[in-house]
């Protein structure tokens, strides 16, 4: 507590500080329009720069008509306003000083301003919007000089990112990060941000993400995702970037990292290598809390129990418990015959070996009775993966374009459990229990590959050919040596000394053809047809162990199936296109013709089950942008897919003794409509900015579980259709950024709100849960210069469900997460930084724990040219981490606790090398944004 109280302190006493530092501040304004046309220019760049040196001093954008208003202390020191514009042109005005109010009134852009015979083009404006690019020139926003592109990104105005390092934009998540415009290892990009320097880019440049066929026609986006490109400064594109670090700890921890980036104009090679004991996967590269879970590594995703994954992989095995993990990859980008080819490709491998202690109270709600399962556990995963990924998009001439992407992966999995669980009824009475081990190993290869071919004609029609393939073969072996007891019925107990085989293959191909016709001149018809064919097998074969032989020989029917299904889809269809500057719509219609044939073979029996179905396809979008920082977008989607072999064909599934599962051949397709609409709105005039969004998705008809529930508590399910499933969300979130003297400050905030509406089946009789959400959250982000930052932030989650036909009538959760994070860079060359976290879970069971504290602590010293750093830091300074969760479903609640990194004290050292263009990388004086109030 004493922890908090200090951070409390520190910011009453700063703001307090602000208050009373409060100076007279001076406006400069007026309107700007176009030398030619007269006529008001919108979002042209505003800002205010010293003369000395061309620092930023600050910056806005003119709004629909034109309007400017600069707002500042007084400078009293020569400084020049500049107003910018790629179409309109360029003003610029000189004063000697800035300590009165300034009405420029009606200013005009010109393309050049002349001096006598002197052109003046001044400093690069902050802010560019060119075309559907909103452009910042990352030399205009001061950062520390070690910082990464991270922490470049979230002093531009309007971008925002979370404590899952989700990264918004106006309100737009962005699922694309690319450099120089090829992927940095992966397309997400969290390697890049956490591991470039902010001081080499030039341009982070912003769009609407395209899918591949809108990126190669250069139409425009029809989804609501955004993507980010950082331009490397031309005069740094030449070089070499090295950082290492190692480190030991207590408890035997570990860790180590590695990554080397060789820039040379278009080619670029980057080697990475990591190795750790930590739950990390270690290419955080952060100054303050590097590879430390839960302590702001978010260069990919991850949890504090030990769930991870790198490239869009997830190798952290049950994704609980201590994970031991070994990284490297190597990614390579270059172009060639003048840009006309371009390649980019990665191989990453990838160990993870994670044990974990489980322990799992489940209470199952069923419509007159509940019974609790309870289950303990131990287990070990391990996972080894290798992962190559290419592609090549080749320019054929000014006319027509090909995109190949191949990619391979290997898999090896190895798991071993020992597991002990029973179930009780409401009065305490033993209805069944099972104990056992087992031991799997399990290999998957998969090869896909993408093949994307575009051509303009000179009538203006245009043909686009896609294919696609997916092939993949796995096999798993399997050991199981288990007892299950049964205590109701007095049936025979279930004892099992077994070897399985589990042989699966899948291959997918995919091939599509659309021809673009010209209507109108912003208007176009798109005629295609989609086609697929996809065949699966799953066999698996179950042995018994013979005392005789000491063998597995002999094969046990019962437990033993095979499986296939051939699918074929045909989906001609047409496209309606409007695409202008601000209004772009789609509406797609077509009619997929399903073809699936499934085939069984259990206890000598064939089974064989043939479907057809002529179904509609129906999609339409629309995104509207009413000016640079305001948008709506809306989006409907119809989809249908056919239940699965093991959904359809009436074969039992008997390899778990407690849950018995049998396929349904009256199964109808799965049916849903779903439906999006978001609007944003950004000012960059207040730099305030929020957005809202709506979506749900309903099922006219969809695929549960029907459960009928034996005397012994044994679970047999089938398969049924259900009518009117539908599940809601929606939300607000907003932002807000400004500037007192050095400090500046961020603010942002949100509401959810999620409700989902189930029917199901539970022991033979209907069941309705209503689910209800709620997660309000609040964060506020204070940076005093480059002394101190200070980041508290509060999320809340309310869960509510509410059943019909249950014994239990209703359930409630509420959890509570309160965070502060502090960083304080004072003295020189020291860093010291604290993360603590509070979480309050409200009703989770007995034996379970409700809060914890979590506090990690780290504190860095960089000498030697700031090339080496010293760091200690310690993990979890109370040793209050917690491994237990609450799980509501429409079904079961279940409480779960996972074994957790605890307390830990790590001491590492860390190397770091940045040569560009033969000497070592700085930032420019004069090419910093500095806010002035």
């Amino acid at each position: 507590m004493k922890f908090i109280q200090l951070n409390l302190l520190l910011i009453l006493t700063f703001l307090l500080s602000l208050n009373l530092s409060a100076q007279e501040k001076y406006t400069i304004s007026g309107t700007a329009v176009d030398e030619f046309l007269q006529t008001p220019v919108e979002a042209a760049t505003v800002y205010l720069s010293l003369k000395k040196d061309s620092t930023v001093v600050d910056y806005s954008l003119t709004d629909v008509d034109g309007r400017f208003r600069l707002e500042l202390r007084k400078i009293e020191e020569p400084v020049f306003f500049s107003i910018n514009d790629d179409l309109s042109g360029e003003y610029r005005i000189d004063f000697e000083s800035f300590m009165e109010n300034k009405d420029l009134g009606k200013v005009e852009l010109k393309t050049v301003i002349s001096l006598g015979e002197a052109v003046v083009t001044g400093s690069a404006p902050p802010i560019r919007i060119k075309s559907d690019t909103l452009e910042f020139n990352a030399s205009s926003f001061k950062v520390r000089p070690d910082a990464n592109v991270e922490t470049l990104l979230k002093q531009l105005p309007g971008v925002e990112i979370d404590e899952d390092g989700k990264i918004t934009v106006n309100g737009k998540e962005v699922n694309q990060i690319l450099v120089n415009g090829k992927p940095f290892f992966d397309k997400d990009g969290k390697i890049a941000l956490q591991n470039l320097p902010a001081n080499i880019i030039n341009k982070v440049q912003v769009t609407d993400t395209k899918t591949k066929k809108e990126e190669i026609s250069g139409d425009k986006a029809s989804g609501n995702n955004s993507s980010i490109n950082l331009t490397i400064d031309e005069d740094k594109n030449k070089g070499v970037m090295l950082k290492a670090m190692a480190g030991y700890g207590t408890d035997e921890r570990y860790e180590s990292s590695l990554m080397l980036n060789y820039f040379k104009g278009d080619a670029r090679l980057s080697i990475l290598g990591s190795s750790n004991n930590i739950n990390s996967v270690g290419f955080s590269m952060n100054d303050i809390f590097d590879n430390m879970s839960g302590g702001r590594n978010r260069s990919v995703y991850m949890s504090d129990n030990g769930s991870f994954g790198i490239n869009g992989i997830n190798f952290g095995g049950s994704g609980s418990g201590i994970t031991r993990s070994d990284i490297g990859g190597i990614n390579y980008s270059d172009s060639w015959a003048d840009d006309d080819i371009e390649f980019s490709g990665s191989y990453f491998y990838t160990g993870s070996d994670t044990q974990n202690n489980n322990r799992t109270v489940q209470q199952n709600l069923l419509p007159d009775n509940t019974f609790t399962t309870e289950s303990t556990s131990s287990s070990r995963n391990q996972s080894f993966n290798h992962n190559f990924t290419t592609n090549f998009e080749v320019k054929i001439d000014s006319t027509s374009s090909v995109w190949i992407e191949p990619g391979f992966a290997f898999n090896k999995t190895k798991s071993e459990s020992i597991f002990d669980k029973f179930s009780v009824n409401e009065q305490g009475e033993l209805l069944n229990e099972s104990n056992g081990s087992t031991n799997d190993e399990q290999t998957k290869q998969s090869f896909s590959n993408s093949i994307n071919y575009f051509k303009k004609f000179a009538n203006k029609t245009r043909l686009n050919l896609e294919f696609a393939n997916s092939n993949s073969r796995d096999k798993a072996d399997a050991y199981n040596v288990s007892n299950t007891y049964f205590y109701q019925s007095g049936g025979a107990d279930d004892i099992r000394n077994q070897y399985k085989q589990d042989r699966n293959k899948e291959d997918e191909f995919t091939f599509n053809l659309e021809y673009e016709i010209p209507v109108l001149d912003s208007a176009n018809l798109a005629l295609g047809v989609d086609y697929e064919i996809k065949n699966r097998t799953d066999n698996t074969y179950t042995f018994d162990y013979d005392e005789v032989f000491q063998d597995y020989l002999a094969l046990n029917e019962i437990l033993s199936f095979e499986l296939s299904s051939d699918f074929t889809g045909i989906n001609p269809y047409a496209s309606y296109n409007i695409r202008k500057n601000k209004f772009n719509t789609s509406i797609t219609a077509g009619v997929s013709f399903l073809s699936q044939k499934n085939q069984g073979n259990y206890l000598s029996q064939d089974y064989f089950l043939k479907q057809d179905y002529v179904l509609p396809t129906f999609s339409a979008n629309l995104n509207y942008r009413f000016n640079r920082g305001k948008s709506i977008y809306l989006n409907y989607n119809y989809d249908a897919n056919l239940a699965s072999a093991q959904q359809l064909l009436p074969i039992e599934n008997l390899s778990d003794p407690l849950n018995i599962y049998v396929g349904n051949p009256d199964l109808s397709p799965n049916k849903v409509h779903n439906i999006y609409f978001g609007f944003n709105n950004f000012n960059f005039q207040t730099r305030t900015g929020y957005n809202i969004y709506f979506g749900g998705n309903y099922n006219e008809t969809g695929i549960t579980n029907y459960r009928i529930i034996d005397e012994d508590f044994v679970t047999t399910s089938t398969y049924r259709n259900v009518h009117g499933n539908y599940n809601l969300w929606s939300g607000i979130n907003g932002n807000k950024s400004f500037s007192k003297g050095r400090s500046k400050f961020r603010l942002g905030g949100g509401i959810g709100f999620n409700h989902s509406h189930n029917k199901g089946f539970v022991d033979g009789e209907e069941f309705i849960s209503r689910s209800y959400s709620l997660s309000p959250r609040v964060n506020f982000n204070w940076d005093l210069g480059e002394v101190l930052t200070i980041n508290p932030s509060y999320n809340l989650r309310y869960q509510f469900t509410d059943y019909e036909n249950y014994r239990l009538d209703n359930s409630t959760n509420i959890i509570h997460t309160a965070k502060l994070t502090t960083t304080n860079y004072w003295p020189k060359n020291f860093v010291f930084g604290n993360d603590f976290s509070y979480t309050y879970n409200s009703n989770i069971a007995d034996g379970f724990k409700k809060d914890f504290f979590l506090w990690n602590t780290s504190l860095a010293y960089n000498f030697w040219k700031d090339q080496l750093t010293f760091k200690v830091k310690v993990y979890d300074v109370l040793n209050q981490n917690t491994g237990d969760r609450r799980t509501i479903s429409d079904t079961f609640i279940s409480d779960v606790q996972n074994d957790v990194l605890k307390r830990y004290v790590m001491f590492s050292l860390g190397f770091k090398l940045d040569k560009f263009g033969g000497g070592k990388n700085e930032r420019r004086r004069g090419s910093r944004l500095m806010i002035w109030d």
